[in-house]
């Protein structure tokens, strides 16, 4: 079948190609600026066309139907407050066009979503930072908690330093089921080449802060820490972590 013979919704596909990079129902409103009950009315009515009982797999048809096959991955979750529902203007959908889930053009991606956050890192951004020593304190959102759990923070130091030194399969192993069966090894390989690779050497990298977003199924530990590279003064990297197996695993990761 076709997107056509589905009669989805632009609004439906735009929510079901985030759910495709990793994104929840709560990170996708969050990212779209919207109420999490709007984003649930959206996949409901979308499983319900499209005959499936699950949000995820109707991301997944929709995927194929498109025929898109590049590397998913989790959008950043973003700093904007769930507000009420936005008024049903043209700026929902069409100022805000997702076509496939494919590469986006904001933060280049560099790990790749989640069905977790689902992307989670749902999976990787990769962006160009404005300098932030430079800027102003008032101008940087709080994070939810800073409170340091030191078996989480040092979990996600030690996958960013698999990743500093290219050793791509052992780091694609500690991330989670959920980002492995959305992703394979050599999307992640290809994908951290081109993206991680013309960054240079790690030089620094100093810890942030610590939070803990409630989203389902069980939340997710989200680790900040400010890093320079050979080529790039000065970034953050933001790593988001789950529980899995009796350790912290990998759901995603940005760099800005």
């Amino acid at each position: 079948m076709t997107d056509m013979d589905w009669a989805l919704t632009e609004k439906e596909k735009q929510t079901l190609r985030l759910i495709v990079r990793g994104h929840d129902a709560k990170s996708v409103a969050r990212n779209l600026g919207l109420s999490v009950h709007t984003i649930n009315e959206r996949l409901r009515d979308a499983r319900r066309k499209m005959a499936v009982s699950s949000s995820r797999e109707a991301a997944r048809l929709l995927l194929e139907a498109e025929g898109d096959d590049t590397m998913t991955s989790p959008d950043s979750l973003g700093d904007k407050e769930i507000r009420a529902d936005a008024p049903d203007i043209p700026v929902d959908q069409d100022s805000v066009p997702i076509s496939g889930a494919g590469r986006v053009t904001r933060p280049f991606w560099i790990i790749i979503g989640v069905a977790l956050m689902t992307l989670a890192l749902g999976l990787l951004a990769l962006a160009a930072l404005p300098q932030l020593a430079s800027a102003p304190a008032s101008q940087t959102p709080a994070p939810a908690s800073t409170a340091q759990n030191p078996a989480v923070v040092d979990a996600a130091r030690q996958w960013l330093v698999l990743v500093d030194e290219g050793r791509w399969d052992e780091s694609y192993r500690g991330t989670t089921t959920s980002f492995r069966q959305l992703n394979t090894a050599k999307v992640w390989a290809d994908t951290s080449e081109k993206v991680r690779v013309p960054l240079g050497a790690a030089l620094s990298r100093i810890f942030v802060s610590q939070e803990n977003l409630p989203a389902p199924p069980a939340g997710y530990e989200v680790v900040k820490f400010r890093t320079r590279f050979a080529n790039k003064v000065e970034a953050i990297e933001t790593v988001s972590l789950d529980r899995e197996e009796g350790g912290w695993r990998v759901a995603g990761v940005t760099i800005e």
